[in-house]
């Protein structure tokens, strides 16, 4: 307020004060005539007029240097906040970068400190957030590799059991990695694990590396793999039509991760049967994951063709066009397996095979004639409303047009209602429809 003042008074002297020349005041330019002086004026006293002259010029100087100290005392706030902004704006983009580096070593160090409770594990170093087990102790573990302690086999090598402690069961994925593709599948595969957390993904427990040999140690599922579970010696005869759901519907949360949760998302590539391993409670969790991308990672034009016939969504198979609905592809390839108890692939004769998408299709759609192709396990035991609700996802999932397949989201939303609480779902035991048994009447049995 008072610098208004100020700068309002030093407007009016400017205006209105008379200027002093040589001790005679000038209003403006023009030539004023010249008037008798009046006998009453009082004199004008040159000492009064200095005086005047000099109180002036002290208040001209004043309001100058206000007004440069004003100017030079909001230039430095103005400076100090710019500069304190900066600064703030500089250390906390680097605290987020701390943050998301120091919750990968977190990780890394919950993982090392859940391995040192087990006095037998020597961890010998970490790889990233990956800790790394002595290759000897594996060694020692597996009976070194013994075939008796196989679990299945792959592309790059095989899965064995080991037990690293009395309490600690686990599964050692053992690659030779002499051709690049393996090692590029190995560093892969700890580079995505070592970033997910979720129930139905496999847990990464640690790795080992040697010369050319890469292996990776997983938690256990004591109930091996839905292949093995569907197309192994006991033909599915442990999976009911409920724990077939739930295994569909945990597979289903696991993809759902990968594909709306994880940033960028990740697109597993290999989604299989044989991917979809069982713990003691046959929740399913998805593995392999040494072919998934993120999505945005790498050119999809570039990307080499890879996974499993059968499983492979045409325009991948045919355009080599990948998107997330490839997985939704091979997840409906899943479900027909879980509901016909059939391979995706079978020979119909020595230079010939039917995958399961073009055998099931036509009669998926007629329900004259699905309950027929149902797997003989599980046959008449499912009300055949849900029955028809899980064919026409399947349907949907396998549809040539990736445009035309639902996002995993909504696949597994029409699979809750379907899986009993106790299982994962939300279909309680008041709405599930009595059983239709072998004693009644077939249905439909003029179309068999």
């Amino acid at each position: 307020m008072k610098m208004k003042l100020l700068l309002m008074s030093l407007l009016l002297l400017i205006l209105h004060e008379p200027i002093w020349v040589h001790g005679v005041p000038v209003s403006s330019p023009q030539i004023i005539p010249i008037t008798p002086l009046s006998t009453s004026m009082p004199a004008i006293s040159p000492g009064t007029q200095v005086g005047e002259e000099h109180h002036q010029k002290d208040s001209d100087k004043k309001v100058i240097i206000a007004v440069v100290v004003a100017s030079t005392v909001l230039g430095g706030v103005i400076l100090s906040f710019l500069c304190f902004w900066f600064c703030h704006s500089k250390y906390r983009s680097k605290s987020n970068r701390k943050n998301v580096q120091s919750s990968d070593a977190e990780k890394g160090l919950t993982v090392a400190r859940y391995l040192s409770e087990f006095s037998s594990i020597k961890i010998v170093g970490m790889k990233g957030s990956v800790p790394i087990i002595d290759y000897k102790q594996i060694e020692k573990t597996t009976n070194n590799f013994h075939e008796s302690n196989i679990l299945g086999e792959g592309g790059f090598g095989c899965v064995y059991k080991a037990r690293l402690d009395d309490n600690l069961d686990v599964a050692i994925k053992k690659l030779h990695c002499e051709s690049q593709n393996a090692g590029r599948e190995f560093e892969n595969e700890l580079d995505l694990l070592s970033k997910i957390q979720h129930p139905n993904i496999i847990s990464l427990l640690g790795c080992s590396i040697t010369d050319d040999t890469r292996s990776i140690v997983y938690e256990l599922m004591q109930n091996g793999s839905l292949d093995a579970q569907l197309h192994g010696p006991s033909h599915g005869s442990a999976l009911t039509w409920h724990m077939r759901m739930k295994i569909a519907l945990d597979t289903a949360r696991g993809l759902e991760y990968l594909h709306e949760h994880c940033h960028p998302a990740v697109i597993h590539r290999d989604m299989k049967s044989s991917n979809i391993l069982l713990d003691a409670n046959f929740n399913a969790k998805l593995s392999d994951f040494g072919l998934a991308i993120t999505d945005g990672s790498q050119s999809k034009k570039n990307i080499k063709l890879s996974g499993t016939l059968g499983y492979l969504a045409p325009e991948y198979l045919l355009d080599g066009k990948l998107t997330d609905k490839s997985d939704v592809y091979a997840f409906g390839v899943v479900l027909l397996e879980l509901l016909l108890g059939r391979k995706p692939v079978e020979k119909k004769a020595p230079a010939q095979c039917q995958s399961i998408v073009t055998w099931a299709m036509p009669q998926l759609t007629d329900r004259s004639k699905l309950p027929n192709i149902v797997d003989p396990v599980i046959k008449n035991t499912m009300d055949l409303k849900h029955l028809y609700q899980v064919a026409a996802v399947a349907v949907l999932c396998v549809q040539p047009e990736p445009s035309y397949r639902p996002l995993i989201t909504d696949v597994l939303h029409s699979l809750i209602p379907l899986v009993p609480i106790e299982l994962g779902g939300t279909l309680r035991a008041s709405q599930v429809t009595q059983q239709v048994t072998p004693a009644d009447p077939p249905v439909n049995s003029s179309h068999r």
